[in-house]
């Protein structure tokens, strides 16, 4: 098959959205936005060895290169709308091809996201898949207006992602009862859709965590130019965690793992009462993790109130040694 068979043949679908006025197949796609909304727009790109191991189930692979993108339009409190897919394969193959597409747009039909177009190459094997979302002017979450007195929160469990990926690399045993959990974590992300629309009104900043709580916290804080404060012993950790590695080692993986697709947001405490019923009425578990301090841009560490030092970083892809 070549290039203008396959995407015929496994990316050309009819999502049924009637703002997409011309799809796939022509110079351009054209959407239709509302009035009175803004756009949000966000990139990623996943390569094989770096992002996720070459024989990844393509299945998987196929559901996480669409759910980490759309963890970004949670963190935005935008609602998921079109996607674009620039897709590089080593060769043409066709069941490969056909998982892909299976998870890909089984979550992509979920959460009614239309791919609208992108592009197909041979080369080493990396996707690159750009999302668009929509939300009411003015009513976007960034990460720069945190106050002092917020409080820092954190939906799900933090570094079952990272405990997974380590499982898979063979540097820890995970006990039978967890071994689908943390996989599950780790290959099939769930993004925070419905909690990040219903913070619009709420948060006074939001990020999704992809590189680790310490370092995508930081991003608010310097953002914000105040200081956090994370009580360590309210790091909500899985069973899985505390079964497999403990209680230290359970805040390394949650600070600095990375890959949860959780989101990290600060609230005023006039919105406390708000926040529980609004994510409650989304079923999403959340917990109070720490609050904004005035200070040096930051996050402090503490350990049933007194200062904890840890050693690990979270990711970054140009760090010397990585």
């Amino acid at each position: 098959m070549n290039e203008f068979e396959i995407i015929k043949q496994y990316f050309t679908t009819d999502s049924g959205r009637k703002d997409v006025i011309m799809g796939p197949g022509d110079d351009c796609a054209l959407l239709q936005m509302q009035p009175n909304t803004l756009l949000a727009v966000s990139t990623d790109t996943l390569v094989a060895g770096v992002h996720f191991f070459a024989d990844m189930d393509p299945v998987a692979l196929g559901h996480r290169a669409l759910a980490v993108n759309l963890s970004d339009l949670a963190a935005m409190g935008a609602d998921p709308c079109w996607v674009s897919l620039a897709l590089t394969l080593p060769e043409v193959n066709e069941a490969w091809l056909r998982g892909f597409c299976e998870g890909f747009f089984e979550l992509a039909e979920y959460y009614n996201v239309a791919l609208v177009g992108g592009d197909m190459t041979r080369g080493p094997l990396s996707i690159t898949v750009t999302v668009h979302g929509s939300l009411p002017r003015d009513r976007g979450l960034r990460r720069n207006g945190a106050k002092a007195g917020d409080g820092i929160y954190v939906t799900g469990t933090l570094g079952d992602a990272a405990l997974g990926l380590q499982q898979q690399l063979g540097k820890v045993t995970v006990d039978e009862q967890h071994c689908e959990f943390v996989r599950t974590k780790f290959e099939h992300p769930h993004p925070r859709i419905l909690a990040g629309q219903a913070l619009r009104n709420i948060a006074s900043s939001a990020l999704d965590l992809s590189d680790g709580l310490l370092g995508d916290l930081g991003h608010i804080t310097a953002a914000s130019s105040l200081r956090a404060q994370l009580e360590l012993e309210h790091l909500p950790l899985s069973q899985a965690m505390i079964d497999t590695v403990g209680l230290e080692q359970g805040w390394q993986l949650a600070l600095t793992g990375g890959d949860d697709y959780e989101l990290c947001f600060t609230v005023p405490e006039m919105h406390r009462g708000q926040l529980e019923t609004a994510l409650a009425h989304c079923g999403v578990k959340f917990t109070r993790i720490g609050r904004m301090v005035a200070g040096e841009p930051g996050v402090e560490l503490l350990a049933e109130g007194k200062p904890y030092k840890l050693t690990a970083r979270s990711w970054d892809h140009f760090r010397s040694g990585e």
